[in-house]
């Protein structure tokens, strides 16, 4: 039985990302402080829960918002590598693991170090989860944005969601939850620090009885 999931930092507010993403400012305007509990806190709580952002044996289905800075042909990326691109965490990225990433223009897969390597799917969201559960142990983990996390709620995919809750409010950016159909999360752990509070929901699919 494959079990798909989904873990984000989140502002007071909703947001998962500021305003105005780009190249140099990848979460947008503010963004930066929804991971102050992953990379600037020394507290115990944070770091069980930082453990549980990469997990072995799963692979990982992106948007293509999250791996580059812009969207569109990949001969856009000016500045940025054009088409040699190759995402935001140089070149050892952190997944260790295929990743699949949804884009509407084709690109060959790149193989990085450590394991990972970035398949590019132009054939939506349901065929990128498809091939991320055919590629590990069938256990999926949908590392976002938004709008990647939205459609795997919409489909009733994603089993468990976690919710990094950090006390700020960014007003504007890439809300979660905008457009999305219902759902009910049910709380099944959460813990709090100084930087964030963390809460890992199961998520029963659209039209369950509440």
């Amino acid at each position: 039985m494959t079990f798909t999931t989904a873990h984000l930092s989140v502002s007071l507010d909703g947001f998962v990302a500021g305003p105005q993403q780009r190249f140099e400012d990848p979460l947008g305007r503010g963004g930066e402080a929804l991971h102050r509990w992953l990379f600037e806190s020394d507290h115990e709580v944070d770091a069980r829960w930082a453990d549980r952002i990469l997990r072995p044996g799963v692979a990982y289905v992106m948007g293509r918002n999250m791996y580059g800075p812009v969207r569109g042909e990949w001969s856009s990326y000016d500045g940025a590598g054009g088409a040699t691109w190759r995402g935001w965490w140089g070149e050892d990225p952190p997944y260790h693991a295929p990743v699949f990433v949804l884009t509407h223009h084709e690109h060959e897969p790149i193989e990085m170090a450590g394991g990972t390597t970035f398949h590019f799917v132009t054939g939506g969201f349901d065929r990128a989860l498809q091939l991320a559960r055919a590629a590990g142990n069938g256990d999926v983990d949908v590392a976002g944005g938004a709008s990647t996390v939205r459609q795997a709620l919409a489909r009733g995919e994603l089993d468990e969601l976690t919710l990094d809750i950090a006390p700020i409010l960014l007003h504007s950016g890439e809300r979660i939850f905008d457009g999305t159909v219902d759902v009910r999360l049910e709380p099944l752990e959460a813990e709090h620090s100084p930087r964030a509070t963390h809460i890992r929901y199961a998520v029963n699919p659209p039209g369950a009885a509440n």
